[in-house]
Protein backbone atom coordinates (compact mmCIF):
# COMPACT_ATOMS: atom_id res chain seq x y z
CA UNK A 1 0.00 0.00 0.00
CA UNK A 2 1.40 3.36 -1.07
CA UNK A 3 2.32 5.76 1.67
CA UNK A 4 -0.02 8.82 1.77
CA UNK A 5 1.53 12.02 0.50
CA UNK A 6 2.22 14.86 2.87
CA UNK A 7 0.68 18.24 2.14
CA UNK A 8 3.95 19.57 0.74
CA UNK A 9 4.26 16.54 -1.53
CA UNK A 10 0.66 16.95 -2.66
CA UNK A 11 1.28 20.61 -3.49
CA UNK A 12 4.39 19.75 -5.49
CA UNK A 13 2.49 17.05 -7.36
CA UNK A 14 -0.44 19.43 -8.12
CA UNK A 15 1.95 22.04 -9.50
CA UNK A 16 3.53 19.36 -11.69
CA UNK A 17 0.22 18.29 -13.24
CA UNK A 18 -1.38 21.79 -13.45
CA UNK A 19 -0.54 22.06 -17.16
CA UNK A 20 -2.01 18.64 -17.80
CA UNK A 21 -5.19 19.62 -15.90
CA UNK A 22 -5.54 22.82 -17.95
CA UNK A 23 -5.23 20.93 -21.23
CA UNK A 24 -7.72 18.28 -20.13
CA UNK A 25 -10.14 21.00 -19.00
CA UNK A 26 -10.10 22.79 -22.35
CA UNK A 27 -10.66 19.47 -24.14
CA UNK A 28 -13.61 18.67 -21.85
CA UNK A 29 -15.08 22.15 -22.44
CA UNK A 30 -15.07 21.60 -26.20
CA UNK A 31 -16.63 18.16 -25.83
CA UNK A 32 -19.39 18.99 -23.34
CA UNK A 33 -20.30 22.69 -23.72
CA UNK A 34 -21.67 23.62 -27.19
CA UNK A 35 -21.65 27.35 -26.40
CA UNK A 36 -17.90 27.20 -25.79
CA UNK A 37 -17.19 25.79 -29.25
CA UNK A 38 -19.44 28.41 -30.88
CA UNK A 39 -17.51 31.31 -29.39
CA UNK A 40 -15.10 33.47 -31.41
CA UNK A 41 -11.45 32.47 -30.85
CA UNK A 42 -10.71 35.52 -28.70
CA UNK A 43 -13.50 34.86 -26.23
CA UNK A 44 -12.83 31.12 -26.21
CA UNK A 45 -9.25 31.90 -25.26
CA UNK A 46 -10.47 34.19 -22.45
CA UNK A 47 -12.71 31.41 -21.09
CA UNK A 48 -9.73 29.08 -21.21
CA UNK A 49 -7.71 31.60 -19.19
CA UNK A 50 -10.43 31.62 -16.55
CA UNK A 51 -10.35 27.81 -16.32
CA UNK A 52 -6.55 27.77 -16.06
CA UNK A 53 -6.65 30.55 -13.44
CA UNK A 54 -9.16 28.48 -11.48
CA UNK A 55 -6.78 25.52 -11.33
CA UNK A 56 -3.84 27.72 -10.33
CA UNK A 57 -5.96 29.48 -7.73
CA UNK A 58 -7.06 26.14 -6.27
CA UNK A 59 -3.45 25.10 -5.77
CA UNK A 60 -2.72 28.40 -3.99
CA UNK A 61 -5.88 28.03 -1.92
CA UNK A 62 -4.98 24.46 -0.96
CA UNK A 63 -1.67 25.80 0.29
CA UNK A 64 -3.45 28.57 2.30
CA UNK A 65 -7.27 28.28 2.66
CA UNK A 66 -7.33 31.73 4.29
CA UNK A 67 -6.91 33.24 0.79
CA UNK A 68 -10.64 32.72 0.09
CA UNK A 69 -11.44 36.46 -0.24
CA UNK A 70 -9.05 36.71 -3.18
CA UNK A 71 -10.60 33.91 -5.23
CA UNK A 72 -12.70 36.18 -7.46
CA UNK A 73 -9.77 38.47 -8.23
CA UNK A 74 -7.44 35.53 -8.89
CA UNK A 75 -9.78 33.63 -11.19
CA UNK A 76 -11.73 36.33 -13.02
CA UNK A 77 -9.03 38.97 -13.11
CA UNK A 78 -7.45 37.27 -16.12
CA UNK A 79 -10.61 37.63 -18.19
CA UNK A 80 -11.35 40.77 -20.20
CA UNK A 81 -14.21 42.95 -18.89
CA UNK A 82 -16.46 42.21 -21.89
CA UNK A 83 -16.42 38.49 -20.99
CA UNK A 84 -18.98 39.14 -18.25
CA UNK A 85 -21.32 40.53 -20.90
CA UNK A 86 -20.88 37.60 -23.28
CA UNK A 87 -20.85 34.69 -20.78
CA UNK A 88 -23.87 34.27 -18.52
CA UNK A 89 -23.74 33.25 -14.87
CA UNK A 90 -25.26 29.88 -15.81
CA UNK A 91 -22.48 29.30 -18.35
CA UNK A 92 -19.86 30.31 -15.79
CA UNK A 93 -21.20 27.76 -13.32
CA UNK A 94 -21.07 25.13 -16.08
CA UNK A 95 -17.44 26.08 -16.64
CA UNK A 96 -16.71 25.67 -12.93
CA UNK A 97 -18.43 22.28 -12.84
CA UNK A 98 -16.43 20.95 -15.81
CA UNK A 99 -13.15 22.20 -14.33
CA UNK A 100 -13.90 20.62 -10.94
CA UNK A 101 -14.88 17.32 -12.60
CA UNK A 102 -11.57 17.21 -14.49
CA UNK A 103 -9.58 17.88 -11.31
CA UNK A 104 -11.61 15.32 -9.34
CA UNK A 105 -11.06 12.65 -11.98
CA UNK A 106 -7.31 13.27 -11.94
CA UNK A 107 -6.88 13.26 -8.15
CA UNK A 108 -9.45 10.60 -7.25
CA UNK A 109 -6.68 8.43 -5.90
CA UNK A 110 -5.37 11.24 -3.74
CA UNK A 111 -5.90 11.80 -0.04
CA UNK A 112 -9.30 12.38 1.56
CA UNK A 113 -8.22 15.86 2.61
CA UNK A 114 -7.50 16.75 -1.05
CA UNK A 115 -10.92 15.59 -2.19
CA UNK A 116 -12.59 17.58 0.58
CA UNK A 117 -10.52 20.61 -0.39
CA UNK A 118 -11.80 20.35 -3.97
CA UNK A 119 -15.40 20.30 -2.76
CA UNK A 120 -14.87 23.30 -0.48
CA UNK A 121 -13.05 25.24 -3.18
CA UNK A 122 -15.76 24.55 -5.78
CA UNK A 123 -18.33 25.95 -3.36
CA UNK A 124 -16.24 29.05 -2.70
CA UNK A 125 -15.56 29.67 -6.39
CA UNK A 126 -19.28 29.32 -7.21
CA UNK A 127 -20.17 31.90 -4.58
CA UNK A 128 -17.35 34.13 -5.80
CA UNK A 129 -18.67 33.92 -9.38
CA UNK A 130 -22.19 34.82 -8.22
CA UNK A 131 -20.73 37.80 -6.33
CA UNK A 132 -18.84 39.00 -9.42
CA UNK A 133 -21.98 38.87 -11.56
CA UNK A 134 -24.10 40.52 -8.85
CA UNK A 135 -21.64 43.41 -8.57
CA UNK A 136 -21.54 43.76 -12.35
CA UNK A 137 -25.35 43.81 -12.50
CA UNK A 138 -25.49 46.43 -9.75
CA UNK A 139 -22.93 48.61 -11.51
CA UNK A 140 -24.78 48.20 -14.80
CA UNK A 141 -28.05 49.15 -13.09
CA UNK A 142 -26.53 52.34 -11.68
CA UNK A 143 -24.97 53.18 -15.03
CA UNK A 144 -28.26 52.55 -16.86
CA UNK A 145 -30.09 54.81 -14.40
CA UNK A 146 -27.63 57.65 -14.99
CA UNK A 147 -27.71 57.11 -18.75
CA UNK A 148 -31.53 57.04 -18.76
CA UNK A 149 -31.65 60.29 -16.78
CA UNK A 150 -29.26 61.87 -19.31
CA UNK A 151 -31.41 60.73 -22.26
CA UNK A 152 -34.64 62.02 -20.66
CA UNK A 153 -32.98 65.35 -19.87
CA UNK A 154 -31.88 65.63 -23.51
CA UNK A 155 -35.45 64.95 -24.65
CA UNK A 156 -36.93 67.52 -22.26
CA UNK A 157 -34.41 70.20 -23.22
CA UNK A 158 -34.45 69.38 -26.93
CA UNK A 159 -30.64 69.52 -26.97
CA UNK A 160 -29.65 66.50 -29.03
CA UNK A 161 -26.22 65.36 -30.14
CA UNK A 162 -24.95 62.60 -32.40
CA UNK A 163 -24.57 60.23 -29.45
CA UNK A 164 -28.26 60.23 -28.48
CA UNK A 165 -29.28 57.28 -30.73
CA UNK A 166 -26.42 55.14 -29.38
CA UNK A 167 -27.35 56.03 -25.80
CA UNK A 168 -30.95 55.06 -26.44
CA UNK A 169 -29.82 51.77 -27.98
CA UNK A 170 -27.57 51.09 -24.97
CA UNK A 171 -30.62 51.33 -22.72
CA UNK A 172 -32.29 48.50 -24.63
CA UNK A 173 -35.15 50.69 -25.88
CA UNK A 174 -37.75 48.43 -27.49
CA UNK A 175 -40.08 51.17 -28.67
CA UNK A 176 -40.72 51.69 -32.34
CA UNK A 177 -42.66 54.27 -34.29
CA UNK A 178 -44.75 56.80 -32.42
CA UNK A 179 -43.83 58.28 -29.05
CA UNK A 180 -45.63 60.45 -26.48
CA UNK A 181 -44.49 62.06 -23.22
CA UNK A 182 -46.46 61.85 -19.97
CA UNK A 183 -45.77 64.32 -17.14
CA UNK A 184 -47.09 64.25 -13.58
CA UNK A 185 -46.04 64.35 -9.95
CA UNK A 186 -44.00 61.69 -8.19
CA UNK A 187 -45.10 59.45 -5.37
CA UNK A 188 -43.05 59.48 -2.13
CA UNK A 189 -41.37 56.25 -3.27
CA UNK A 190 -41.33 55.59 -7.01
CA UNK A 191 -40.98 51.92 -8.00
CA UNK A 192 -39.54 52.28 -11.50
CA UNK A 193 -39.45 48.51 -12.02
CA UNK A 194 -43.19 48.31 -11.37
CA UNK A 195 -43.78 51.09 -13.90
CA UNK A 196 -41.74 49.19 -16.50
CA UNK A 197 -43.66 45.97 -15.82
CA UNK A 198 -46.97 47.78 -16.23
CA UNK A 199 -45.78 49.26 -19.53
CA UNK A 200 -44.56 45.90 -20.84
CA UNK A 201 -47.95 44.40 -19.98
CA UNK A 202 -49.44 46.87 -22.47
CA UNK A 203 -46.75 46.14 -25.10
CA UNK A 204 -45.13 49.50 -24.47
CA UNK A 205 -41.68 50.65 -23.40
CA UNK A 206 -40.82 53.65 -21.22
CA UNK A 207 -37.91 55.90 -20.40
CA UNK A 208 -38.29 57.25 -16.87
CA UNK A 209 -37.07 60.60 -15.57
CA UNK A 210 -37.51 61.78 -11.97
CA UNK A 211 -36.89 65.49 -11.52
CA UNK A 212 -37.64 66.56 -7.99
CA UNK A 213 -41.39 66.17 -7.52
CA UNK A 214 -41.99 65.67 -11.24
CA UNK A 215 -42.17 62.27 -12.95
CA UNK A 216 -41.66 62.12 -16.72
CA UNK A 217 -42.37 59.05 -18.84
CA UNK A 218 -41.35 58.82 -22.50
CA UNK A 219 -43.70 56.17 -23.86
CA UNK A 220 -43.22 54.14 -27.02
CA UNK A 221 -45.01 51.08 -28.36
CA UNK A 222 -42.94 47.91 -28.22
CA UNK A 223 -42.52 45.72 -31.29
CA UNK A 224 -45.80 43.87 -32.01
CA UNK A 225 -45.91 40.12 -31.66
CA UNK A 226 -45.50 38.05 -34.79
CA UNK A 227 -48.82 36.59 -35.98
CA UNK A 228 -49.08 32.91 -35.15
CA UNK A 229 -50.54 30.30 -37.47
CA UNK A 230 -53.77 28.62 -36.47
CA UNK A 231 -53.81 24.86 -35.80
CA UNK A 232 -55.24 24.04 -39.23
CA UNK A 233 -52.45 26.04 -40.88
CA UNK A 234 -54.89 27.90 -43.14
CA UNK A 235 -55.54 30.95 -41.00
CA UNK A 236 -53.43 33.33 -38.99
CA UNK A 237 -54.17 34.87 -35.67
CA UNK A 238 -53.67 38.62 -35.86
CA UNK A 239 -51.77 40.65 -33.31
CA UNK A 240 -53.60 42.22 -30.42
CA UNK A 241 -54.68 45.77 -31.26
CA UNK A 242 -52.17 48.32 -30.05
CA UNK A 243 -53.39 50.55 -27.26
CA UNK A 244 -53.57 54.29 -27.83
CA UNK A 245 -51.30 56.52 -25.81
CA UNK A 246 -54.24 57.90 -23.85
CA UNK A 247 -55.24 54.35 -22.84
CA UNK A 248 -51.66 53.65 -21.79
CA UNK A 249 -51.59 56.88 -19.79
CA UNK A 250 -54.82 55.93 -18.00
CA UNK A 251 -53.33 52.55 -17.04
CA UNK A 252 -50.11 54.18 -15.77
CA UNK A 253 -51.97 56.88 -13.81
CA UNK A 254 -51.82 55.02 -10.44
CA UNK A 255 -48.02 55.17 -10.53
CA UNK A 256 -48.06 58.99 -10.33
CA UNK A 257 -48.57 61.17 -7.29
CA UNK A 258 -51.59 63.42 -6.69
CA UNK A 259 -52.20 66.38 -8.95
CA UNK A 260 -52.45 66.91 -12.67
CA UNK A 261 -51.23 64.41 -15.27
CA UNK A 262 -50.61 65.70 -18.79
CA UNK A 263 -50.01 63.69 -21.97
CA UNK A 264 -48.17 65.33 -24.85
CA UNK A 265 -49.21 64.80 -28.43
CA UNK A 266 -48.02 61.82 -30.45
CA UNK A 267 -44.83 62.27 -32.48
CA UNK A 268 -43.39 59.98 -35.20
CA UNK A 269 -40.28 58.76 -33.35
CA UNK A 270 -38.12 59.10 -30.26
CA UNK A 271 -35.87 61.74 -31.83
CA UNK A 272 -38.92 64.05 -32.09
CA UNK A 273 -40.02 63.33 -28.51
CA UNK A 274 -38.87 66.79 -27.39
CA UNK A 275 -41.90 68.29 -29.18
CA UNK A 276 -44.29 66.10 -27.19
CA UNK A 277 -42.30 66.81 -24.02
CA UNK A 278 -42.49 70.54 -24.60
CA UNK A 279 -46.26 70.39 -24.99
CA UNK A 280 -46.68 68.15 -21.94
CA UNK A 281 -44.51 70.37 -19.73
CA UNK A 282 -46.33 73.51 -20.87
CA UNK A 283 -49.66 71.83 -20.19
CA UNK A 284 -48.51 70.62 -16.78
CA UNK A 285 -47.55 74.19 -15.83
CA UNK A 286 -51.06 75.57 -16.55
CA UNK A 287 -53.30 72.53 -15.88
CA UNK A 288 -54.49 74.03 -12.58
CA UNK A 289 -56.23 76.78 -14.60
CA UNK A 290 -58.81 74.25 -15.81
CA UNK A 291 -60.87 73.46 -12.74
CA UNK A 292 -62.35 70.23 -14.06
CA UNK A 293 -59.40 68.95 -16.05
CA UNK A 294 -59.50 65.14 -16.38
CA UNK A 295 -56.62 62.95 -15.23
CA UNK A 296 -54.81 62.37 -17.49
CA UNK A 297 -55.50 65.37 -19.72
CA UNK A 298 -54.18 65.85 -23.24
CA UNK A 299 -51.79 68.75 -23.68
CA UNK A 300 -53.79 69.77 -26.77
CA UNK A 301 -56.90 70.13 -24.59
CA UNK A 302 -55.03 72.83 -22.68
CA UNK A 303 -54.22 74.91 -25.74
CA UNK A 304 -56.08 78.06 -24.55
CA UNK A 305 -54.35 78.08 -21.17
CA UNK A 306 -50.98 77.38 -22.75
CA UNK A 307 -51.48 80.15 -25.30
CA UNK A 308 -52.44 82.64 -22.58
CA UNK A 309 -49.27 81.67 -20.71
CA UNK A 310 -47.23 82.58 -23.80
CA UNK A 311 -46.55 79.10 -25.20
CA UNK A 312 -45.61 79.75 -28.82
CA UNK A 313 -46.17 76.08 -29.72
CA UNK A 314 -49.77 76.27 -28.48
CA UNK A 315 -50.38 79.47 -30.44
CA UNK A 316 -48.98 77.95 -33.60
CA UNK A 317 -51.09 74.81 -33.08
CA UNK A 318 -54.29 76.83 -32.69
CA UNK A 319 -53.58 78.85 -35.81
CA UNK A 320 -52.36 75.98 -38.00
CA UNK A 321 -54.94 73.37 -36.97
CA UNK A 322 -58.03 75.56 -36.62
CA UNK A 323 -57.83 79.08 -38.03
CA UNK A 324 -55.83 78.47 -41.23
CA UNK A 325 -57.76 75.34 -42.33
CA UNK A 326 -61.10 77.11 -41.87
CA UNK A 327 -59.83 80.21 -43.60
CA UNK A 328 -58.54 78.16 -46.54
CA UNK A 329 -61.66 76.00 -46.74
CA UNK A 330 -64.39 78.62 -46.56
CA UNK A 331 -64.62 82.18 -45.27
CA UNK A 332 -68.34 81.50 -44.85
CA UNK A 333 -67.64 78.81 -42.27
CA UNK A 334 -65.13 81.05 -40.52
CA UNK A 335 -67.63 83.92 -40.34
CA UNK A 336 -70.39 81.62 -39.07
CA UNK A 337 -68.15 80.28 -36.32
CA UNK A 338 -67.18 83.84 -35.30
CA UNK A 339 -70.81 84.90 -35.10
CA UNK A 340 -71.88 81.76 -33.23
CA UNK A 341 -69.23 82.21 -30.54
CA UNK A 342 -69.77 85.97 -30.27
CA UNK A 343 -73.52 85.39 -29.75
CA UNK A 344 -73.04 83.06 -26.81
CA UNK A 345 -73.51 79.91 -28.91
CA UNK A 346 -77.08 80.83 -29.73
CA UNK A 347 -78.34 79.41 -33.04
CA UNK A 348 -81.19 81.92 -33.29
CA UNK A 349 -79.04 84.99 -32.60
CA UNK A 350 -76.43 83.78 -35.08
CA UNK A 351 -79.10 83.15 -37.71
CA UNK A 352 -80.52 86.67 -37.27
CA UNK A 353 -77.10 88.28 -37.65
CA UNK A 354 -76.32 86.28 -40.81
CA UNK A 355 -79.89 86.51 -42.20
CA UNK A 356 -80.15 82.73 -42.56
CA UNK A 357 -82.27 79.96 -41.05
CA UNK A 358 -81.08 78.38 -37.75
CA UNK A 359 -80.84 75.02 -39.54
CA UNK A 360 -78.33 76.61 -41.93
CA UNK A 361 -76.22 77.67 -38.95
CA UNK A 362 -76.49 74.15 -37.52
CA UNK A 363 -75.38 72.66 -40.87
CA UNK A 364 -72.42 75.02 -41.16
CA UNK A 365 -71.28 74.23 -37.62
CA UNK A 366 -71.30 70.54 -38.49
CA UNK A 367 -69.13 71.30 -41.50
CA UNK A 368 -66.77 73.24 -39.24
CA UNK A 369 -66.47 70.14 -37.06
CA UNK A 370 -65.81 67.99 -40.12
CA UNK A 371 -63.03 70.29 -41.29
CA UNK A 372 -61.11 70.84 -38.05
CA UNK A 373 -62.33 68.08 -35.72
CA UNK A 374 -63.61 70.38 -32.94
CA UNK A 375 -67.29 70.80 -32.06
CA UNK A 376 -68.26 74.41 -31.37
CA UNK A 377 -71.43 73.39 -29.52
CA UNK A 378 -69.44 72.10 -26.52
CA UNK A 379 -68.38 74.61 -23.88
CA UNK A 380 -64.76 73.52 -23.60
CA UNK A 381 -64.20 73.15 -27.34
CA UNK A 382 -65.89 76.50 -27.93
CA UNK A 383 -63.23 78.10 -25.69
CA UNK A 384 -60.48 76.43 -27.74
CA UNK A 385 -62.05 77.60 -31.01
CA UNK A 386 -62.58 81.16 -29.81
CA UNK A 387 -58.98 81.36 -28.64
CA UNK A 388 -57.86 80.08 -32.07
CA UNK A 389 -59.93 82.71 -33.86
CA UNK A 390 -58.53 85.51 -31.71
CA UNK A 391 -54.90 84.45 -32.13
CA UNK A 392 -55.42 83.71 -35.82
CA UNK A 393 -56.93 87.12 -36.52
CA UNK A 394 -54.08 88.77 -34.63
CA UNK A 395 -51.54 86.88 -36.73
CA UNK A 396 -53.28 88.10 -39.89
CA UNK A 397 -52.59 91.69 -38.85
CA UNK A 398 -49.01 91.26 -37.70
CA UNK A 399 -46.47 93.54 -39.47
CA UNK A 400 -45.11 91.91 -42.59
CA UNK A 401 -48.19 89.67 -43.01
CA UNK A 402 -50.57 92.20 -44.53
CA UNK A 403 -51.99 91.27 -47.87
CA UNK A 404 -51.29 93.59 -50.77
Amino acid sequence: MAKPRTKDETLAWLRTISGELSTATLKRLEDTLPWYGDMPPGRRSAVGLVAQAGITSFISWFDDPRSTPWIAADVFGAAPRELLRSVSLQQTLQLIRVTVEVVEDRVKDGSESLREAILLYSREIAFAAADVYARAAEARGLWDARLEALVVDSILSGEYDDELPSRIAALGWHGHGEVAVLVGTTQPHVDVDQVRRAARHMQADVLIGIQGNRLVLVIGRAEPREPAEAENGSETIGTAPALGFQEIAVALEPHFGPGHLVLGHEVPNLVDASKSARAALAGFAVAKSWRHAPRPVLADDLLPERALAGDSLAKATLVNRIYRPLQAHSTELLTTLWCYLDNGRSLEATARELFVHPNTVRYRLKRVSDVIGWDATGAREALILQCALIIGSMSDHEPGKRRS
